[in-house]
């Protein structure tokens, strides 16, 4: 089958269409807090805290920056309490990071149809791809040794997985948090000290309820050995091929992520939002270097956060890795897309399912040099 050469230099055009896009979140976010926390500069300048300070910390920005992390990791871990930034209190909204989309999705096996619902490996699968490319993706079991790892190992192995630069950028924010407490213990500014350890609770709370509502659930049958194969097609023309053991691919696609909240959850939840806006309120009785030490490790935080994301190589779940394999393959149309994948899967049930061709004799009649002859 003839597919156009005609971009030989674009073999890495998702990674760098991803970190442009997160990047441009990132200076957007930063910009948007420093421009809601400036009236608090006004506090550090006058002799008596300011109403417009008080309002401009109240005015925390709700970005996406936890929820997105929490969304790459599949979970929270405790150390995420002294990550402090922007948006904290937004972490549970972490289901809703796929902007809405559920793409159809066929399975070249078999020939089933159906739509990924789980937000976080949508939102993965949209930070891959690229439109007019095929980007194939390879999920692959986390955790070799099953369940006889301690959890102990278990994160440092997360950690490990999602690649050293990641891990250092993430571990530089609770160091920081720390530094925070450090220097204001030392010039007994105990309003900013009550500041953070607000902030540092309402983390807590979220993270312990995050940890409750993505526990693994329902994930279909168990099949044992066999290999899966999924043709994605996400908005924009961006087209992924999902591959790996069926039980691992269940494993990141099927049921439910973060379930529903309780009824005890939703009010921790509430309480631990609450938190967030009263300590930003009382953060104007803090002195003037207080202030400028919480402004400072909220704008850092969010902005070592952000590059965390950035560059984090993979999606983590259930013991399971989802990671891009191989560059991305363009392609003219998406008609020489399905009929490059009928030819080399010997299926084409999957095509017809979702619409990527009317008939088997379409793309028989496109590559009729190849003499197809379809299951």
């Amino acid at each position: 089958m003839q597919v156009s050469d005609e971009r030989p230099s674009w073999p890495n055009f998702s990674t760098g269409r991803r970190c442009y896009d997160t990047g441009r979140q990132l200076v957007v976010g930063i910009l948007t807090s420093i421009v809601l926390l400036a009236p608090s500069a006004v506090t550090l300048v006058g002799s008596e805290p300011s109403a417009d300070g008080v309002r401009g910390l109240v005015a925390l920005a709700d970005l996406s920056t936890v929820a997105t992390r929490t969304a790459l990791m599949g979970t929270a871990s405790y150390l995420d309490a002294l990550v402090l930034a922007p948006g904290m209190h937004q972490q549970q909204s972490a289901n809703e990071v796929n902007r809405g989309e559920t793409p159809i999705t066929g399975a070249i096996t078999n020939g089933y149809i159906f739509h990924i619902e789980n937000p976080a490996t949508v939102r993965y699968l949209q930070s891959i791809g690229c439109t007019g490319h095929l980007v194939t993706a390879k999920v692959s079991e986390r955790f070799p040794l099953g369940d006889k790892q301690s959890e102990h190992n278990r994160r440092i192995q997360s950690f490990v997985t999602a690649g050293i630069r990641a891990t250092l950028l993430y571990l530089l924010c609770p160091v920081l948090t720390i530094i925070a407490f450090v220097l204001l213990g030392a010039i007994e500014d105990w309003w900013g000290f009550g500041v953070l350890w607000m902030l540092v609770l309402a983390r807590l709370i979220n993270v312990v309820v995050i940890k409750r509502r993505s526990q693994k659930g329902w994930k279909g049958k168990k099949e044992p050995g066999v290999e899966g194969d999924l043709l994605i097609l996400l908005s924009q023309d961006r087209w992924v091929r999902l591959r790996g053991l069926v039980d691992d691919i269940k494993a990141v696609t099927a049921g439910q992520w973060l379930r529903d909240m309780s009824d005890e959850e939703s009010f921790a939840v509430a309480f631990a939002t609450l938190l967030v806006y009263v300590s930003a309120a009382v953060a104007g009785n803090a002195s003037k270097m207080g202030s400028l030490l919480i402004a400072c490790l909220l704008l850092c935080s969010v902005a070592l956060l952000g590059l965390c994301n950035a560059k984090t190589e993979c999606l983590q779940m259930y013991g399971c890795t989802v990671r891009q394999e191989g560059p991305a393959r363009y392609y003219q149309q998406r008609l020489e897309m399905a009929a490059d994948l009928i030819v080399t899967s010997g299926q084409s049930d999957w095509a017809i399912g979702i619409g990527l061709v009317r008939n088997r004799d379409e793309v028989a009649t496109m590559l009729p040099e190849k003499r197809l002859f379809f299951v």
